[in-house]
């Protein structure tokens, strides 16, 4: 059989290999309903992609726990080949699942290609954790009833992980949760936004592939779409051991609330703030503005909104970002050289301009952009937004950057905590003391000096603090999250044969 998946625009790279419907169990499961994926640039469909139920969900979640035992067992050369062999397979394709995170989620090409670049990076080193999987001694006789007891603790796989991703980076965010559960011994049950399901779909299935492969059974990885409904089935399900959610503060919080006492792993929004010390290189920082402000059209958790400038720079500074912002490229994500291009659905698109409306008529002023054009929002400059709107407080999730000045760092360093977000931050300054100020005071997850606050390297510890979530992403330190200690502690026998 083929996939749901039509060609429409162009060529699709999707269709030629995994089978119609959803992985579940063994096998691919017929879903009960289907639903258009269409290209955010212009509405052209680009599939016709599998829509699951709760029906499917439940049956996922009795599927994962009926080998949860084995996945556990599994031994390290067999979840380190699977991962690996999975890693060639989207490097060979790497074209191809470019081409297909542009058409599915509107991102310029050039983000898509870093998001390939992303995924196969998060591959290998979880492959490479798998051998850092283990425990250490533990000195019992630090009391004298541990006299003679020897101990020591490894760490067991904590069960069967739900993994839910936002539709920004498809496959990448899908690669943080499947990849980690994986390599921790854990079964793993992924759904992906109901916007792009494709891509997941994909790494699904190479991954059971490979398992298949390594004699592993491909129940490990399965994949359930849908709506909200899918996921509260999926996520309130008391036998699971771990949610891993990447999206919305809003839903994260309701699935923390729902699933309790289950493990809830929550990566957030933010609106990330960017400070321009007096001394700042300001060429560097306004370049930084544009490039961490403008990727993936603005559509990323930790891309630049909120600027905090140094009175004694900020004329000169908004000055060199202006004529930086009115040369970036827009227009069709599929040209190399488009930097920004539409939002992932329209309702997105009139929340934004809705948003920057709303700051000018309360008197903030517009350095650059503001407008639509063919559906695309123009890279948008506010300047003196009030501290109390939406543009400025919340995620705007679009490319939209606002400037504020304040008059010295120490106000810029309490403006930044005065959020309820706390993911990443930047601080652009030429003084040692002013970087160890910021990496002291500041209340985020991450502090970045004289780069933007967008900089993740796939293998650092990631997440917020605050409202921005909970737990660490990163290979080795999602697979600490996914599993647990279990303490040994032996008296040797002292009988004799």
């Amino acid at each position: 059989m083929t996939t749901h998946v039509k060609p429409a625009v162009g060529e699709s790279p999707v269709g030629r290999e995994f089978p119609e419907g959803l992985p579940i169990g063994d096998h691919w499961v017929e879903a009960p309903a289907t639903e258009d994926v269409r290209f955010p640039y212009d509405g052209t469909l680009v599939a016709r992609a599998p829509v699951g139920d709760t029906g499917l969900a439940r049956q996922a979640v009795d599927a994962a726990l009926a080998i949860r035992e084995q996945v556990g067992r599994l031994p390290s050369h067999t979840r380190r080949a699977a991962l690996l062999a999975t890693h060639e397979a989207i490097a060979s394709r790497r074209a191809e699942f470019e081409r297909l995170l542009v058409l599915e989620t509107g991102k310029p090409l050039v983000d898509c290609r870093v998001e390939v670049d992303r995924t196969l990076l998060t591959l290998l080193t979880s492959a490479e954790e798998v051998a850092r999987l283990h425990g250490e001694t533990v000195p019992l006789d630090l009391l004298p009833s541990g006299e003679g007891l020897l101990g020591f603790w490894t760490r067991k796989p904590i069960g069967v992980v739900v993994g839910i991703a936002g539709f920004n980076y498809p496959l990448l965010l899908a690669a943080h949760k499947v990849a980690p559960s994986l390599a921790a011994g854990c079964p793993v049950i992924a759904k992906p936004a109901p916007q792009t399901p494709l891509a997941t779909l994909w790494l699904v299935h190479l991954l059971r592939e490979a398992l298949r492969a390594a004699g592993a059974p491909q129940a490990a990885v399965q994949l359930v779409t849908g709506g909200p409904e899918v996921g509260v089935a999926l996520t309130t399900d008391r036998r699971i051991g771990a949610v891993s959610f990447t999206g919305s503060a809003a839903v994260g919080h309701q699935i923390a609330r729902d699933a309790a006492p289950t493990k809830v792993l929550l990566e957030l929004g933010s609106n990330a703030a960017l400070v321009v010390a007096a001394d700042a290189d300001l060429d560097a920082a306004a370049d930084a503005v544009v490039r961490g402000g403008y990727y993936g059209s603005g559509q990323a958790c930790i891309s630049v909104q909120r600027v905090i400038v140094v009175d004694s720079v900020r004329e000169e500074f908004v000055a060199r970002l202006t004529e930086r912002v009115v040369q970036v490229t827009v227009g069709d994500p599929r040209d190399p050289a488009t930097r920004v291009s539409a939002l992932i659905d329209k309702r997105s698109t009139e929340r934004v301009c809705a948003w920057v409306e709303q700051a000018v008529e309360a008197g903030a002023s517009l350095a650059a952009g503001g407008g639509v054009a063919d559906g695309v929002i123009q890279p948008t400059v506010l300047v003196d937004v009030d501290r109390a709107l939406a543009v400025w407080d919340e995620e705007v999730f679009g490319p939209v950057v606002a400037v504020r000045s304040v008059p010295d760092l120490e106000t810029a360093l309490d403006l930044v905590n005065d959020s309820r977000y706390g993911l990443h931050a930047s601080v652009y300054t030429s003084a040692l003391d002013t970087a160890f100020a910021a990496l002291d005071r500041l209340e985020v997850g991450g502090v970045v000096i004289n780069e933007v606050p967008g900089f993740r390297s796939d293998v650092m510890p990631y997440g917020g603090v605050k409202d921005s979530g909970a737990g660490r992403e990163g290979p080795r330190f999602a697979i600490e999250e996914l599993t647990v200690t279990r303490m040994a502690v032996i008296r040797p026998t002292t009988k004799k044969p």
